[in-house]
């Protein structure tokens, strides 16, 4: 016999969730659907990427918010077309309420998408150079408390590096990091997370 809506919703409520995902609908969505499933797709892994660098300095809710704004001003986060962006599409972006209108961040954005392309040409994929720093598989963390989780990592210290290396802007290793944990290559859900054992 099929559990009820309300039984779901409170099935769901009862669910032990990382603090911060919070109670907002969009954060918990994104918590229980996105962060920390392992993700191989270029086109998925550039967007983290510019989305991670938007965020500097800003909280991850903020970002969400505009995550649709990304999308659509970005021509669908399309990296090859991002990378032949001029004068007139910074003007546009600057001006978009959207996205994040910060000066170095598009900037940033233009230059990153003509780096991944060259990434992209030299590995044969951005995921295959990606994946490469945590051995192709993801870092299965098991940590208890937010308070145990760094901020940055000896591999997030050595993909900040190469990225720089590579004409990267907006990748320390703190921003690394947060996109290692977005994008599957390790999982932080807490233990008591239902989610940790489900990535």
């Amino acid at each position: 016999m099929g559990r009820s809506t309300s039984d779901e919703g409170t099935a769901s409520a009862a669910r032990r969730r990382c603090p911060w995902a919070g109670s907002t609908p969009a954060m918990i969505a994104y918590h229980d659907r996105e962060w920390g499933v392992p993700l191989h797709d270029d086109r998925g892994l550039f967007e983290f990427l510019i989305l991670e660098g938007a965020q500097a300095g800003l909280s991850w809710s903020t970002i969400l918010g505009r995550r649709e704004g990304y999308q659509r001003a970005l021509h669908g986060v399309d990296a090859a077309r991002i990378a032949r962006y001029g004068a007139r599409d910074v003007a546009r972006l600057l001006a978009d309420p959207g996205i994040i209108r910060n000066r170095l961040k598009v900037a940033a954005t233009i230059v990153n998408a003509r780096c991944f392309l060259e990434v992209q040409a030299a590995e044969g994929s951005f995921a295959t150079y990606l994946w490469r720093f945590v051995d192709g598989r993801p870092v299965r963390n098991r940590f208890k408390s937010v308070a145990e989780v760094p901020a940055s990592t000896v591999q997030s210290d050595a993909l900040s590096r190469d990225l720089k290396k590579r004409g990267f802007k907006f990748v320390g290793t703190t921003i690394c990091y947060a996109m290692m944990q977005a994008v599957g290559m390790v999982n932080d859900h807490l233990v008591g997370c239902f989610r940790h054992r489900q990535v």
